[in-house]
């Protein structure tokens, strides 16, 4: 085979090449070393696989290259291992497990396992966005309740002055009626009066 094999690219090839990048830039590689290897394997220049990874497959992959440099920035905080667990990652041994049981990875295998680790990270950036929300939620559930507070208290107050209010009121409504019933019990019968005979007026009793 041709070192500098200038055919159409397979699917099978760009699997291969977004696998070998996304390892490098999971464990602080350079994606230059990445394209090397690439065109070791797969017989072609690293400029080709570069081209290859900037015009097409990049674009096929932004969820895992975002996923792999957050799990860069997870193994740079983590404790120093042996330097043999250094250079071996989880897709690397698994990879190397497939490798020595079928002697090649299979493209399902592959995909099976790139579905997963996307699925891992969508349910992590969904939690977390959850979180946010309730966070949020609480915040403003807060504020409600502090508000709903200070407006019970004021219909409270309200309510106690509307009430002395109506005391007052009936109060004076009854001293009003008795003053009217004891003026009605003070009056004086009004005298009756007729007339006689002779055209005289007399009180009738």
């Amino acid at each position: 085979m041709s070192p500098t094999r200038q055919d159409a690219w397979s699917q099978d090839e760009d699997l291969l090449l977004a696998e070998v990048v996304l390892r490098y830039i999971r464990e602080g590689g350079t994606q230059l070393h990445a394209f090397e290897e690439v065109g070791k394997r797969l017989s072609r220049t690293a400029a080709a696989c570069g081209f290859r990874w900037n015009s097409y497959v990049r674009k096929q992959y932004k969820s895992g290259i975002e996923l792999a440099k957050k799990q860069r920035k997870e193994l740079k905080n983590q404790p120093s291992p042996p330097n043999r667990e250094q250079t071996t990652s989880p897709v690397d041994s698994t990879s190397q497990q497939k490798e020595l049981a079928n002697g090649e990875i299979t493209f399902q295998a592959v995909i099976h396992f790139l579905h997963g680790l996307y699925k891992k990270a969508e349910m992590s950036s969904s939690i977390q966005e959850d979180r946010e929300k309730s966070y949020g939620k609480i915040k403003e559930l807060e504020k409600t309740t502090y508000y709903l507070a200070a407006e019970n208290e004021r219909l409270e107050k309200n309510l106690q002055a509307i009430e002395e209010d109506y005391r007052s009121l009936m109060e004076i409504m009854e001293r009003a009626r008795k003053m009217v019933v004891l003026q009605d019990g003070d009056r004086e019968p009004r005298a009756k009066f007729q007339m006689d005979k002779n055209g005289n007026l007399e009180k009738v009793e």
